[in-house]
């Protein structure tokens, strides 16, 4: 007999005609082809296009919280000091998964969502 082996991957930007062409597999163990299939990964390309819009909201935040609590602390927010972005976390849509000191970046999961954090300093008046 033999024994011919051939490895290949599928790259598409069409998700559902990948994942369609993957569920037709079955088809071929049916015919006596020994075939091994490793579990999809699903990369998110599009974290360029949306990095400035999430600094952007991170910094606005990190900005609102600093003002709540010299308001609280009966002052007023004076100019930034310094920012810093941190990492990325690109994670599954749904779930609680754990964030990495530096980034994540998940692969098992079609829909994702992407974080960043921002540490900000500002200088605080009295009032």
């Amino acid at each position: 007999g033999y024994n011919i082996s051939q490895s290949f991957t599928i790259e598409s930007k069409d998700v559902d005609n990948a994942e369609s062409a993957a569920r037709e597999l079955p088809s071929l163990i049916a015919q006596d082809i020994n075939i091994h299939v490793n579990n999809p990964m699903y990369y998110y390309t599009g974290l360029e296009d949306v990095k400035l819009t999430l600094l952007s909201d991170a910094a606005a935040d990190a900005r609102d919280r600093a003002m709540n609590i010299a308001k609280s602390s009966k002052s007023d927010l004076g100019e930034l000091k310094l920012s810093r972005a941190g990492v990325f976390q690109i994670t599954a849509a749904t779930g609680d998964e754990e964030f990495s000191a530096g980034g994540s970046f998940n692969l098992s999961s079609r829909d994702k969502k992407a974080r960043v954090t921002v540490r900000s300093e500002f200088y605080i008046k009295e009032k």
